[in-house]
């Protein structure tokens, strides 16, 4: 069993800045990949950004390339999400995902899902 444990959401002016954090406990956490998922209002879980279990590889979607950073800790079992340049569009929960799938961007490759941190980007 993994628990995960997002914070760091809140309210932001567009063109702000964010970091979101994940702490994983219960499992070995440098073996697995890890990613964030946003969900907004009445539309489907979409990928953000996922980061393998050395750290070494990461992917992005198109619409956070450049704004947004995914990093890992391994030795204090977290990963974050610094986001930058932020837009109205990026407002949804962000939800952090652990997996053992080999560069997950689908979020039928978790496993585990944390309960999810509310971001919103005021105009």
């Amino acid at each position: 069993q993994v628990q995960l444990v997002e914070s760091g959401g809140g309210l932001v002016q567009a063109g702000g800045s964010l970091t979101l954090s994940c702490a994983a406990s219960g499992r070995t956490f440098r073996s697995y990949a890890m990613g964030w998922f946003r969900q907004a209002p009445g539309k489907d879980r979409e990928f953000v950004a996922s980061i393998s279990g050395s750290g070494g590889i990461t992917d992005y979607a198109d619409s956070v390339k450049e704004r947004f950073t995914i990093s890992r800790d391994n030795a204090k079992n977290t990963v974050a999400l610094q986001m930058n340049s932020l837009k109205p569009e990026d407002t949804a929960v962000y939800y952090c995902g652990y997996t053992g799938r080999w560069r997950p961007t689908r979020a039928s490759d978790y496993s585990y899902w944390g309960q999810g941190t509310q971001v919103t980007v005021s105009s």
